[in-house]
């Protein structure tokens, strides 16, 4: 199979280094221009960002988003709508978190200048709108959100992404120091989101050159901050490069399958990843005794028997999620993949977890 070649289109400004937090004062001067206000997202864990001399001027609007859950498309149009509301367009949206918070702040400078609800852009390039200029701030790594392409939301039928170009960040600020209050198990499961989304990648129909540059330099810093002594900076470049990968690549099973985990449990996109890895030996035996060395080197406990209850409707509702995943299936599996992923097959995976 040829793979698609794509017009790659990246982050216009990165700026990395222990200390760089401080230095976004300025960066947003030079978008407020002395009249424009700024929108913030931010996790529990940075809700006080005057404790990093970041500055929020009276006019500006603060969020502390909930991230107990994944984002949901109805927040998204509730934040949305409070935005315009309060009156004119901000000149910048900056999350400051997670995954959950960096995709938050995503999909809402889309929203504000696109209508309707945000589960009608989850899908491939369906908004039409420049959004609003955007900053990211990432204070844990592995899901590459600072640098991909979508922003993945829980919809009211469906877990999918607003994959399109609109969901790139405008500029990243990456400083290391901002992962040290990362507890062990997030550290964990969102770094195995980048070695994961690595190997799809590294294993997928889509391969080229550029990808495969990305993804095993994105392999080598992960193992070297879980099987050895890598640092904070080799998981934020880890994750960077990782995110890179798959924008011109694509994920594959696990990531297809991890989407029905979160729907129907609730969990973590990092934390359903690494269940749904555990049981996907027929597709990535390569990695698997790697993996598991890293599961057990950092006594993570993977959740089991999720599913052996599940309603018959719930099941299937799974399979329609990870069905939804045409992309990464065909990436993972090739263009007859309908005829070898079935609805049986599926369902036997998700019974075993």
């Amino acid at each position: 199979m040829v793979a698609p070649i794509k017009n790659f289109l990246s982050v216009p400004k990165t700026m990395f280094g222990v200390g760089a937090i401080s230095q976004l004062n300025e960066l947003l001067d030079e978008r407020r221009a002395g009249s424009g206000h700024i929108v913030f997202f931010v996790d529990h864990y940075f809700k006080d960002l005057e404790k990093y001399n970041i500055r929020v001027d009276s006019g500006d609007l603060f969020f502390q988003v909930d991230t107990s859950e994944e984002p949901k498309t109805v927040v998204i149009d509730e934040y949305t709508k409070k935005i315009k509301d309060s009156g004119d367009l901000p000149c910048a949206v900056v999350a400051f978190g997670g995954g959950s918070v960096l995709d938050v702040g995503k999909a809402v400078s889309i929203m504000l200048t696109n209508d309707g609800s945000s589960s009608d852009y989850q899908g491939w390039d369906l908004p039409k709108n420049k959004p609003v200029y955007k900053v990211g701030i990432p204070t844990v790594s592995g899901t590459g959100a600072e640098v991909s392409r979508t922003c993945v939301l829980m919809g009211p039928e469906k877990k999918q992404g607003i994959n399109s170009n609109f969901s790139l960040y405008d500029q990243i600020v990456l400083d290391p120091n901002l992962l040290e209050t990362v507890p062990t198990e997030q550290a964990f499961y969102t770094a195995m989101d980048c070695y994961i989304h690595s190997v799809e990648s590294l294993c997928g129909c889509y391969l080229n050159d550029f990808s495969k540059a990305y993804a095993e330099k994105a392999l080598d810093l992960t193992r070297k901050r879980f099987l050895g002594d890598g640092t904070h900076g080799d998981m934020m470049i880890a994750s960077m490069f990782g995110g890179n990968s798959i924008v011109y690549s694509e994920v594959g099973v696990c990531h297809a399958m991890s989407y029905g985990l979160s729907y129907a449990f609730g969990i973590h996109h990092g934390e359903g990843n690494v269940i749904a890895f555990d049981y996907l030996d027929q597709y990535y035996p390569d990695y698997m005794e790697e993996f598991r060395e890293m599961v057990k080197k950092h006594n993570i406990t993977i959740r089991r028997g999720l599913c052996a209850d599940l309603s018959e409707e719930m099941l299937e509702k799974m399979i329609d999620i990870t069905l939804l995943m045409e992309k990464p299936l065909e990436n993972a599996l090739g263009t007859d993949w309908r005829n070898i992923f079935t609805r049986d097959v599926i369902k036997e995976l998700y019974l075993r977890m």
